[in-house]
């Protein structure tokens, strides 16, 4: 049997489990350069052919703005000519508990004969993970993901004002009665769909709420971010309530970073391993390093967003200076170590400078190839910061060493374009289309309240 044919043979098979289930149709789905889910949903009598040949979509996804504006500023993607293929990871499809009709699959985009797209950002994490693999690594991810939920608006109200779902307090399980049946369908649809979740509970802010991924490899854990999304959303819907994901919903409010855990490993070593003093040897601390010293070119793809500029304020754990810390929940890079209850491989670093607006694939290949880049330089981490910089003397942060992470999506652009390893994670003509994107929104948001521009992009990812 051919490879043409065994995808089809496989599609055919999966098609007809699905069609006996009630399925009508599959998702496929991928994020763009903003982080916004997009997809095609294909009725499943088409997925035997589907899973060969895809289903077409145009190259200006790429160019898509957070607001579904193109810009053909980017090279190669100047003229509304071309077209893709979007085709289906098949070992993913998921029939979602939420929404009984329908399945969901992580889609690869494609040249119209099958060829790589340079464009396509669920490749550049596969091959970032083939070369980490190449050379004697791999990595565990785990992701936390904060949301805030909320009411539809009541009868007098404006038509986008936030009615939080829950009152609080922070972190009781007296804020989730109010949402008791979302909280309920969330956890049994995940585990359907699934998805592991290490917790769920009421976070900081007001109306929101933080569930945690369990960590696996870099690939699953992204097409999981994205499915983690889907099933939140579906719950919401469920029960009448409204999810915001975005950065930083209104200014008043909490931001809502999507942290990610990360530990690298070496066969079954984690070379992260470690208690409270730290990784315990040279490796992981080299990890650290490296992160540390791309973070200002990391951030921009990560955190890349004009709302996540906004959310990264000192005293808000948004991390943003430049730093590590031992369970310092301020810094931008947290190592959480083990324990003689957890044991030391449970240890890993927390980015904190991560949200919905980053595209996940994207991030967690820059993030990798930053930290492994630091292994194989044997880089040395400065000593790890216990307290919060943001309120120590600027002079004081100088003489650390300690710099506020960059602020403005010009600074951003700087810091990427001047990291050939970190621009180089994307390749020149995706880091083209990104930066584009980036200035597209910039010159769009020039002339409008930081408030307005949260408010445009709240219901966006």
């Amino acid at each position: 049997m051919t490879g043409v044919e065994d995808f089809r043979e496989r599609g055919r098979e999966l098609g007809a489990a699905l069609a006996a289930d009630g399925v009508a149709g599959v998702i496929v789905a991928w994020a763009d350069n903003n982080g916004i889910p997009r997809s095609r949903t294909v009725p499943v009598a088409a997925l035997p052919q589907v899973a060969v040949s895809g289903v077409g979509v145009t190259t200006l996804f790429a160019v898509f703005d957070t607001n579904d504006a193109i810009t053909f500023a980017a090279p190669g993607l100047q003229t509304p000519s071309g077209d893709l293929r979007l085709v289906p990871q098949l070992d993913r499809v998921t029939r979602l508990a939420g929404q009984p009709a329908f399945a969901w699959a992580p889609g690869r985009q494609v040249t119209a004969d099958g060829g790589p797209w340079p464009f396509d950002q669920r490749s550049v994490l596969e091959r970032t993970v083939a070369q980490l693999d190449g050379a004697g690594y791999s990595a565990l991810v785990g992701y936390e993901m904060e949301f805030g939920v909320y009411e539809p608006p009541q009868d007098g109200d404006e038509p986008d004002t936030l009615v939080p779902a829950h009152p609080g307090p922070a972190y009781s399980p007296h804020a989730l009665l109010p949402i008791d049946d979302f909280v309920a369908a969330v956890m049994r649809d995940a585990d359907a769909n699934g998805l592991r979740l290490g917790q769920i509970h009421a976070e900081y802010g007001p109306a929101q709420v933080e569930l945690s991924l369990a960590a696996t490899d870099p690939v699953t854990a992204a097409d999981q971010q994205l499915l983690a999304r889907q099933t939140v959303l579906a719950a919401a819907e469920a029960h009448g309530l409204r999810v915001s994901f975005a950065p930083l919903p209104t200014l008043a409010g909490a931001g809502n970073g999507w942290h990610v855990h990360t530990s690298l490993w070496r066969g079954d070593e984690n070379l992260l391993a470690g208690t409270a003093d730290g990784p315990r040897g040279t490796a992981g601390g080299a990890f650290i390093a490296g992160l540390l010293r791309d973070l200002p070119a990391l951030a921009a793809i990560t955190a890349p967003s004009l709302g996540s500029l906004a959310r990264l304020r000192p005293g808000f754990f948004a991390g943003a200076y430049g730093f590590w810390g031992v369970e310092n929940r301020e810094a931008p890079l947290r190592y959480v170590p083990g324990s003689a209850l957890l044991g030391e491989d449970h240890a890993n670093v927390e980015l904190k400078v991560s949200d919905a607006s980053a595209n996940p694939y994207l991030a967690l290949a820059a993030l990798l190839i930053a930290g492994v880049a630091g292994v194989e330089e044997n880089l040395a981490p400065p000593a790890p910061i216990g307290e919060d910089p943001g309120t120590w003397k600027k002079k004081e942060r100088a003489a650390a060493g300690i710099a506020e992470l960059p602020a403005s999506q010009a600074e951003q652009e700087e810091a990427l374009s001047g990291n050939p390893r970190i621009a180089g994670v994307l390749g020149e003509e995706l880091l083209g289309a990104f930066l584009a994107v980036r200035r597209a929104e910039a010159a769009w948001a020039e002339e409008k309240e930081t408030e307005d521009v949260l408010a445009a992009w709240r219901w966006k990812y």
